[in-house]
């Protein structure tokens, strides 16, 4: 019996990355990963300065999609996936790596967060998780099934510095997987997220004392060391081959086992 887990794994499939702020990206790494399996790719950005830095990426990994996509615009959404729809007439994978919070919301004591904060980080970094998911079901289902991986971290359970608001996100985030596998799993469609320890993206760069993170990271975890982004771009793939097709409503650990201790 061939192995599902071969370099060209995912063939054929067609794969809508939300996310890519630049190279540093676990979105970028995560489309690295899955066009080397062989996936099609469609990536998204918000506004002009990320567009110039993600047409770019899309040009150098030969991405046959590239399309605005604010989460929070139903009119964005609706024309991506009519753009996707049209060209492809299908979807196989849907990656959601997209989060966002006040600054102000990330530093100092969360009984602080406003109450505009509070629902605008879960609204970008959770719901539009929901409303992805809804416009992905159909497309997928004319796929034959799916798969679609978000991205998380250890601060939706533990209480971590300088996190806050952005924990209480992640949070229902997690939650949104795990009821969205269950409506989901009828159409074959399954739905993961992986949740990465301590690695430099621009995402990171809003974390205050971020450096010191990374540090205690590598000093304290049972490995020993920081993760990479590639490593998580990895178990991604993974996840949406065949070698992952009965795996759904899951979070898996990519942080050198922070989060046993």
């Amino acid at each position: 019996m061939q192995s599902p887990w071969n370099s060209k794994a995912l063939a054929g499939k067609k794969a809508l990355v939300v996310g890519i702020a630049n190279e540093w990206s676990l979105a970028w790494a995560i489309a690295q990963n899955l066009k080397e399996l062989g996936a099609d790719l469609a990536f998204t950005f918000v506004g002009d300065a990320l567009e110039r830095r993600v047409r770019p990426l899309a040009e150098k990994i030969g991405a046959e999609i590239v399309a605005p996509l604010n989460v929070q615009s139903e009119v964005d959404q609706a024309a991506l996936f009519q753009q996707i729809e049209e060209k492809w007439g299908k979807l196989d994978i849907l990656i959601h790596s997209v989060a966002f919070a006040n600054r102000e919301d990330l530093e100092g004591r969360f009984v602080s967060t406003s109450k505009a904060g509070f629902l605008n980080a879960v609204d970008v970094s959770a719901y539009s998780l929901v409303e992805l998911a809804r416009r992905s079901e159909p497309l997928m289902k004319k796929a034959g099934g799916g798969s679609i991986i978000t991205l998380t971290y250890l601060g939706a359970t533990r209480a971590v510095p300088n996190y806050n608001v952005m924990g209480v996100a992640k949070a229902a985030l997690e939650a949104c997987v795990r009821y969205l596998a269950v409506d989901l799993g009828p159409e074959k469609i399954r739905i993961n997220g992986i949740s990465a320890g301590p690695v430099k993206t621009l995402a990171a760069a809003g974390i205050k004392n971020f450096r010191n993170m990374l540090a205690a990271a590598e000093e304290k975890t049972p490995l020993k060391e920081n993760i990479t982004a590639s490593e998580v771009g990895a178990l991604a793939a993974f996840l949406c081959t065949d070698a992952g097709k009965h795996t759904t409503g899951a979070n898996y650990f990519v942080d050198s086992g922070a989060h046993i201790l």
